[in-house]
Formats: structure tokens, C-alpha cells, sequence
């Protein structure tokens, strides 16, 4: 899976910074919708789903509002990517100094280990993000809740007919920045108040790391030529990567709705507080049920899934090596 092991840490970095940049350019959309459906409550729906919420957030908050929160994820991506590719890859090798290979449970303990150390950077990063990416839905419930007001003022007239006569002036989204929020928070609460939810951040990213790892480097290890030529096409890379990282995301998303609900810092109307990883399972058990748990997993496959196949496809075929100029640039084909 090491394609070069005397890879420095500025060619892991640059490769991680290309694969997240591009990444999360073109997915990041799909992640707003699935932070803004984890966080709609069972009864409150706003949107139905994916597609639903992305054609009204266009509507209400223009085409760039799909990417409210995008600066945060460009910006923290770089660090976050390397972290993870890197560390997975210095534990592996470690793992297998002695005996050269590494049974699954060593794989999944370097996985393991990969996603620890990724929460430095990772915590911060989703905190500052589902803000931004969750004030468009609040604005949105905003504008529902004074219509059902008026509608059960009115003996239950119908909810269409209310908000006809409803005159009060639709709210607009905030615009508050990652940097004013960081302010506030370091004001507040301290450097704590940005690493709130690190429990359930742990929760979801040690599980991914542990599922996802393992099952791209074997998936990864069919796509070689030979036993004499392990070079793999790069095709194979992004779709290894791809099925590794949807297969991971949708194992671990009950513990992403957990997060996402412990990190949205402003409620909705009738929105209850958690406190804590456990009152939070708890309370979504009781309110919404077991489904609640699966609220945003196709979405975030989808998220998932070209993220880390081009990670991958990057972090494999050396872009950041061939930049610094470490190795010829190679990409293998079929």
C-alpha cells in the first residue's frame, strides 16, 4: 500500500491537501444536506430528503449557500488528511517492523491508533463547521414556526391559510463567520468550548479508522498486477478507496448523528439539549426512535466516498513526491 516510504512529511501534507481541497469542493453540498437532516428532528421535518434540502437551501439562501461552512473544511482539511494518511501509515509500518506483514487485528490496531490522532484537528474543524452549515435550517424553521402559531390562534385553520395571513418578515440567515464563532468560543468557554463532542468525534472516527483501513489496503491488494509488479492503475486506487470509505461511513453513522446533535450549539424551536454522549442516545431512542440513528447515512456515503477514493488516488500515486521531486511522477495504468 506504501507506494513511497521514504515519503517526507511536506509531500504527505501536500498530498493530503490536494486530495481534501478537491474532495471537499465537490461534495460538500451533499454534506450540508446531511448535517442539516441529522439535525432535523422526527415530527419537525423540513426536508424529505437529500434533494429536497439542497432545491430549498438554493432557494432560500442562493447557489453558495450550499457551501456555508466550505472555507472551514478548505482551510483545516490540509492538516486533518495528512494526519490520518500519515499516521496509518507510520503505525503499519511500525506494527510490522518484526514480522514484515500485518495480520487484520494489527491493520485494524493502526486504523485505530490513525483516528486518534486525527481528532486534534478533526473536533475544531466539524465544531466551526455544522454552525455555519446549520444556520440556514434554523432560519428556515423560523419562518415555520410563527404560521403554526397563528394556525392554532386561528381554532385550526389550515396551516396554508395562516401563513397567508402571516405578516411578520421572513428572518434571514446570519452571517456569522468560523472566526467570529472561534472568538466566542475561546471567550466563553476557552480552548474546550472548540473540542465540545470530542467524545462522540471519537466514538465515530476510531470505528471508521478501524473499518476503513483494513478494507481498502485488502481491497487495494486485488487490484495488483502480479506478485512481481504490485503496482496497482490508479482507477483502482479511487474505487477502493471509494467502497472502503461508504462501507466505513455507514457503519459509524449513529455515532455522526450523536455528534452533529452534541455540536449544534443554537436549537430550533422545541429542540431539547443533550448532555453528553449517552443522555443524546438516549433521548433520540426515546423521541425519535432507532431510524433516527441512519438520518443523513446515504448522504454521508456519498460525502465519503469520492473524498477518500481521491485521497487515495493522490496520496498513491505521489503527487506531493513528484512536486517536492522526490520520485519520478507516476501514474499506473492498466
Amino acid at each position: 500500500m506504501i507506494l513511497f516510504p521514504e515519503a517526507s512529511l511536506p509531500a504527505k501534507l501536500i498530498n493530503g491537501g490536494i486530495a481534501g481541497m478537491v474532495g471537499v469542493t465537490c461534495v460538500f453540498p451533499i454534506d450540508l444536506a446531511k448535517t442539516r437532516l441529522q439535525n432535523q428532528r422526527s415530527g419537525e421535518q423540513l426536508y424529505r430528503n437529500m434533494m429536497d434540502c439542497l432545491i430549498k437551501t438554493v432557494k432560500s439562501e442562493g447557489y453558495f449557500g450550499m457551501y456555508r461552512g466550505a472555507a472551514v473544511n478548505l482551510t483545516l482539511v490540509t492538516p486533518e488528511k495528512a494526519i490520518k494518511l500519515a499516521a496509518n501509515d507510520f503505525f503499519r509500518h511500525q506494527l510490522s517492523k518484526d514480522v514484515g506483514s500485518l495480520t487484520v487485528f494489527k491493520e485494524m490496531l493502526a486504523g485505530c491508533c490513525a483516528g486518534m490522532c486525527q481528532v486534534i484537528i478533526t473536533t475544531p474543524m466539524e465544531m466551526l463547521k455544522i454552525q455555519l452549515q446549520d444556520a440556514g435550517r434554523l432560519v428556515a424553521q423560523q419562518r415555520v414556526v410563527p404560521s403554526v402559531a397563528t394556525t392554532l390562534k386561528m381554532g385550526g385553520t389550515s396551516a396554508v391559510l395562516s401563513r397567508s395571513y402571516n405578516t411578520v418578515p421572513a428572518p434571514q440567515v446570519m452571517q456569522i463567520s468560523a472566526i467570529q464563532i472561534t472568538k466566542d468560543l475561546l471567550r466563553t468557554k476557552g480552548v474546550a468550548g472548540l473540542y465540545r463532542g470530542l467524545g462522540a468525534t471519537l466514538m465515530r472516527d476510531i470505528p471508521f479508522s478501524v473499518v476503513y483501513f483494513p478494507l481498502f489496503a485488502h481491497v487495494h491488494q486485488l487490484g495488483q498486477h502480479s506478485s512481481e509488479d504490485p503496482s496497482v492503475p490508479f482507477y483502482w486506487s479511487f474505487m477502493s478507496g471509494c467502497l472502503a470509505g461508504s462501507v466505513a461511513a455507514v457503519s459509524v453513522n449513529p455515532c455522526d448523528v450523536v455528534k452533529t446533535r452534541l455540536q449544534s450549539l443554537k436549537k430550533g424551536a422545541n429542540e431539547e439539549t443533550y448532555n453528553g454522549v449517552m443522555d443524546c442516545v438516549r433521548k433520540i431512542l426515546r423521541k425519535e426512535g432507532p431510524k433516527a440513528f441512519l438520518k443523513g447515512a446515504s448522504c454521508r456515503a456519498l460525502v465519503i466516498a469520492p473524498l477518500f477514493g481521491i485521497a487515495q488516488v493522490v496520496y498513491c500515486v505521489g503527487v506531493g513526491e513528484f512536486l517536492l521531486g522526490y520520485t519520478p511522477y507516476e501514474i499506473y495504468s492498466a
